[in-house]
């Protein structure tokens, strides 16, 4: 009888980031060394891609946009369902902290383009939804670079372009519109 790959879990102990990299969450990197063994095709995008891009130290959940093929999602959400996924919703729960109700996500949940805020074991995963205006996964990952911020944890992350185009959408809702306009110069006889 043939059996499905059990998903990995979550490493309770971290893996020691690699030098320039130690301004890094180690909870982040744990995330991103699961979701590797996990099988799970993604670019970063988010508070921990600007952290890896040398922006400082940024804090915040793991965001990821998923290869959206179906064998992907199924991988993200057997994943997910390996380490009993809850729903994050921030500012919702007693005395301002994040409100965590239990979901079973499935393939094609994941596949509706929804942006997702989870709590996986102890730590935040936001899965981005598809937003008009934004770069989709292929586009993403056509701009994006490589980064290895620890042994055996190597990451497609966006462009810094492509990343503050995502936290303008988490900031505003709306994807960022750049117009250009021409004036044309009248020039005054003196």
């Amino acid at each position: 009888m043939l059996r499905k790959r059990q998903a990995p879990r979550i490493d309770p102990s971290p893996p020691t980031p690699d030098e320039g990299f130690e301004h890094l969450d180690q909870a982040a990197l744990a995330v991103l060394r699961w979701l590797l063994a996990a099988r799970v095709e993604f670019v970063l995008v988010g508070p921990v891609a600007e952290a890896l891009r040398g922006r400082g130290e940024s804090r915040g959940p793991v965001a990821i946009v998923p290869a959206p093929y179906r064998r992907n999602l199924e991988r993200l959400a057997r994943a997910l369902q390996s380490e009993r996924v809850r729903n994050r919703a921030e500012g919702a729960g007693p005395g301002g902290e994040a409100d965590l109700t239990a979901t079973r996500l499935t393939a094609e949940m994941l596949g509706r383009g929804q942006l997702r805020t989870l709590r996986v074991g102890s730590h935040d995963l936001d899965i981005e939804g598809t937003v008009p205006g934004l770069p989709s996964y292929q586009e993403l990952l056509y701009e994006a670079g490589r980064f290895v911020p620890a042994e055996g944890v190597s990451v497609e992350v966006a462009s810094p372009e492509d990343i503050e185009r995502y936290a303008h959408v988490r900031r505003t809702g709306i994807a960022p519109q750049i117009t250009i306009t021409r004036q044309e110069r009248v020039e005054v006889d003196g």
